[in-house]
């Protein structure tokens, strides 16, 4: 015996799901989703009875008390055969019923125990057969009030957290089951459906046990809504009785039952057609219809969108023919023009989706040129200590014997070539950096050709040979610069302070020095003016007593380093001026995430407070190398590794005039090629590797890739790309029918509007610290009832069919579960 009154639907649904479901995986993405239907009652209220008459089979275990222990979710599923499978035991098919309820009450004592304990953790039943539709059904323990056995004190509250569990979501359907001979308005069952449910739309009553009910008693005015009405209103069935069951009477006999008792009662004779097991499933039957209607829009119009973004695709795939040579040679010519124009937009800036979350291409050779160069540059630079140690060794070794009286040029040469000589390194690094980002650029435009694995690792190999070519070629040049500079010392560029310049320059120094602590007291300086970098930064060495590590809003100016409260700059903290300060990197510990370095004085003073050093952290290695290149601007270099040995103490003050003069004269002439190595090296870089290689695969690459005399073999698909045409053109056709499929489910069904609201206010929903009223005498409740739900919005008219139904597609979680603390479990002595 099956739910006959679902099987108009189900060859139209079903031949939706196995359109949907014939596109694999990606099927799950278009999936119809079916409603869940709970059934909430107190004990031996006959929920499961009310189970097994709408699957139409006998399953479930039974007996008195506390039965069901755990949730069982049942999942219907339309099959050609009969017969069950559980998840925590895959594999193993149940084709005997009487089987499936042994192992639901194995499955229960395992988790569980023997002594009516209970346990959230469900149970998960498929159960496949031709009379029912893919659906969700789950039996819920039973509300009890008082621990029996082993139970915790707590058992009441353990049990109404596990039912909001399932019936707080908006796509399910509440079967409240009363007992007709108990009192319906104190029915738990509806108290916890208007919690989550406070419009009644999703939620149905059923009477059960009637044929129980004292004699000359009836339900009439209950099952017609009008004393103690819902909205949705009342469903009376009636269950085979503990003897029926232990005389196996069957289901089918059993609804014969239900159906004579109502057409031969007095009380329900003139409503016996909607009562019953029968009008029960027609009832669902009818939400599961609506709600189906409800989503085809929404479902409708997201199929059409998905339609429409394959059809180029696979229109182009239905004209694809692989073995094709016309066809290979232009898909052959089109994939090497868009590679051309990929990596020419990667490198111009030019592309049309733009990276938010790293720097690549070409941004990130601009800041190799621009940052990270420059920074190699200035690391070059001599320790003061050092390179006048140099000049006085360099200028006593010219003089050798005698006492020299004029300041020797040979000096200064062999000092400046020296210095000359040291850029080999920070170039050869450049080109290196370069050359290995070119190659992750290259290869990001080469993964697009991943359909054609032969191509791409051919058009890889071409590439990366000519990278290397034009990275050899510039290394060369590079070294030529370098060497032409040191060829010939040009003393008479007009940037060179020259020998007369520089030997007054210390005297006109310091006099000018003197003259502005003079003149320009009380007068800002303009560069401290000049704003060279904002931006957030950590103090790191900061005590915990003090309020430990804290971000401030730094502004760093050619003069100072200030930092402020926040970025809107009213509240100033400090303000560290830049005069003998340098930096050093600080190195990654292994709990921080962040990238730090430290600001110290050469002259061994303290830079902030009591701190001998600042220790600053930014939260990435780019913001770093940032921050050092503007300190470099603003005078503040990084630390140098001093030489062995110290200078020797001359006190010759010719000597120290001509090691004074020589100095002078160095910064003057490398300032000159550092300028020119700054401007220069980029440019080099850009001609003969980044513009070569671009040219390269925009007019030679398709020659070179011909040259291998393997066009064919070059566009052989991968078994990837195959699959991947396969699949889009199967999930077409596959659309497509789901879309007719639809049309017919419009035309074959039809909706019912939602009954009107009514006054449910006689159902008090379920409340902390409430008293409860019992039939004829009250007491007041010793234990706090469970927290209501969130309460949704209410309808907007009664014509907003099933609104439950339209949010179950919107792809939102569900409501929050009402939860509380249990109350505190008495000791038992």
């Amino acid at each position: 015996m099956g739910n006959r009154g679902m099987e108009e639907l189900i060859p139209l649904v079903n031949r939706l799901q196995r359109a949907l479901g014939s596109v694999g995986s990606a099927g799950q993405d278009y999936s119809l989703l079916l409603p869940q239907i709970a059934v909430v009652g107190a004990q031996s209220a006959g929920k499961s009875s009310v189970l097994e008459n709408f699957v139409g089979r006998d399953f479930l275990p039974r007996g008195s008390g506390i039965v069901t222990r755990r949730p069982l979710v049942l999942q219907l599923l339309h099959s050609e055969t009969e017969y069950g499978e559980f998840l925590h035991c895959r594999g193993k098919i149940f084709t005997d019923f009487d089987e499936i309820r042994s192992e639901i009450e194995a499955e229960t004592d395992r988790v569980t125990g023997t002594k009516k304990c209970i346990s959230p953790a469900p149970i998960h039943l498929q159960i496949h057969s031709p009379h029912v539709l893919d659906l969700t059904l789950v039996d819920l323990p039973g509300i009890t009030k008082v621990p029996v056995g082993d139970q915790p004190a707590d058992i009441e509250y353990q049990v109404r957290d596990m039912i909001m569990q399932y019936i707080c979501k908006d796509n399910c359907l509440i079967l409240a089951v009363t007992p007709a001979n108990a009192d319906l308005a104190n029915s738990d069952a509806l108290k916890l459906a208007k919690d989550v449910d406070p419009q009644g739309q999703r939620t149905i009553g059923v009477i059960t046990k009637l044929d129980l009910m004292d004699k000359g008693t009836d339900a009439r005015e209950i099952l017609e809504n009008r004393l103690l009405p819902l909205r949705r209103g009342y469903i009376g069935v009636v269950n085979r009785s503990q003897k029926d069951i232990d005389g196996k009477k069957d289901v089918k006999a059993a609804l014969q039952a239900e159906r004579n008792f109502f057409r031969s009662h007095p009380a329900y004779g003139h409503m016996a057609a909607k009562m019953g097991t029968p009008y029960l499933q027609k009832m669902l039957n009818q939400q599961l219809t609506n709600h189906i209607r409800e989503q085809l829009p929404a479902f409708r119009s997201h199929l059409h969108t998905q339609l429409l973004a394959l059809n180029r695709e696979a229109e182009e795939y239905r004209k694809y023919v692989p073995d094709d040579p016309t066809r290979r040679t232009k898909t052959l010519l089109q994939l090497v023009q868009r590679l051309s124009v990929d990596f020419e937009k990667l490198i111009e800036g030019s592309g049309d989706k733009v990276d938010t979350d790293y720097l690549s291409g070409g941004a990130k050779i601009n800041r190799i040129f621009h940052e990270q160069f420059p920074h190699e540059l200035v690391k070059l630079e001599s320790d003061e200590r050092d390179l006048r140690r140099e000049i006085t060794y360099a200028i006593r070794n010219i003089h050798g014997v005698r006492t020299g009286l004029f300041t020797p040029d040979m000096a200064f040469e062999a000092i400046v070539k020296k210095q000359i000589s040291r850029l080999n390194e920070p170039c050869m690094k450049l080109v290196d950096m370069v050359s290995q980002e070119l190659l992750t650029t290259v290869y990001q435009c080469i993964n697009k050709l991943a359909s054609f694995p032969k191509l791409r690792e051919e058009t890889e190999k071409i590439v990366n040979t000519e990278i290397h070519e034009q990275e050899i070629k510039c290394r060369d040049q590079i070294l030529l610069l370098i060497e032409i500079q040191l060829s010939y010392i040009n003393t008479k560029h007009e940037d060179f302070v020259g020998f007369t310049c520089a030997q007054q320059f210390s005297n006109q120094n310091s006099k000018k020095i003197a003259a502005n602590l003079i003149g320009n007291q009380g007068v800002t300086p303009l560069s401290s003016l000049i704003v060279i970098r904002k931006g957030w930064l950590t103090i790191n060495n900061i005590g915990i007593m003090r309020g430990g590590p804290r971000e401030y809003w730094f502004i760093l100016t050619a003069e100072s380093l200030s930092w402020f409260r926040d970025d809107e700059e009213k509240e100033k903290k400090y303000m560290l001026p830049l005069d003998n300060v340098k930096y050093r990197d600080v190195e990654k510990s292994f709990m921080s995430s962040k990238f730090s370095f430290a600001l110290f004085n050469t002259e061994l003073r303290n830079v902030y407070k009591e701190y001998r050093h600042l220790e600053l952290a930014c939260g990435s290695q780019e913001e770093l190398d940032s921050w050092r290149t503007s300190l470099l601007r603003a005078g503040v270099y990084p630390e140098s590794t001093n030489g062995n040995g110290t200078p020797e103490n001359f006190t010759d003050p010719q000597l120290e005039r001509q090691v004074e003069t020589i100095r002078n004269l160095v910064d003057s002439y490398m300032s000159i090629i550092y300028k020119s190595i700054r401007d220069l090296m980029p440019k080099t870089v850009m001609h003969l590797i980044i513009n070569s290689v671009k040219e390269f695969i925009s007019s030679e690459l398709l020659a070179q890739l011909y040259a291998l005399g393997e066009c064919s073999a070059l566009m052989d698909e991968s078994p990837e790309q195959v699959q991947h045409r396969e699949e889009v053109l199967q999930k077409h056709t596959a659309l497509k029918e789901a879309l007719s499929v639809i049309g017919e489910i419009s035309t074959a069904t039809c909706t019912t509007p939602v009954p009107p609201p009514v006054d449910s206010s006689w159902v008090l929903p379920s409340s902390p610290n409430r008293h409860r009223k019992k039939s004829n005498r009250s007491r007041s409740a010793s234990r706090t009832q469970a927290t209501p739900a969130p309460i949704p919005p209410p309808a907007a008219s009664a014509n907003d069919d099933a609104d439950y139904h339209h949010k179950s597609h919107q792809h939102r979680g569900p409501r929050s579960v009402p939860r509380r603390q249990p109350p505190a479990v008495p000791k038992v002595k």
